[in-house]
């Protein structure tokens, strides 16, 4: 998993919330409620979570 350690816009830490984001989406929480509590309000932080595409699995098989 490669998750951005900082906003690309803002600069604020968004990589370290990204494991709980998993872990409380998968629970059933709405991602809505879960950004805001994790602290990312502004939407560029936000994007930089939800738009996350896990590519690595997909390309270890050509390395």
């Amino acid at each position: 998993m490669i998750i951005p350690v900082r906003c690309f816009t803002c600069g604020k830490v968004v990589g370290s919330a990204y494991e709980a984001y998993q872990k409380r989406v998968k629970a059933g929480e709405k991602a809505e409620k879960v950004l805001d509590s994790l602290g990312l309000e502004r939407y560029c932080c936000r994007r930089m979570i939800l738009a996350n595409a896990e590519l690595v699995d997909d390309a270890l098989p050509f390395g």
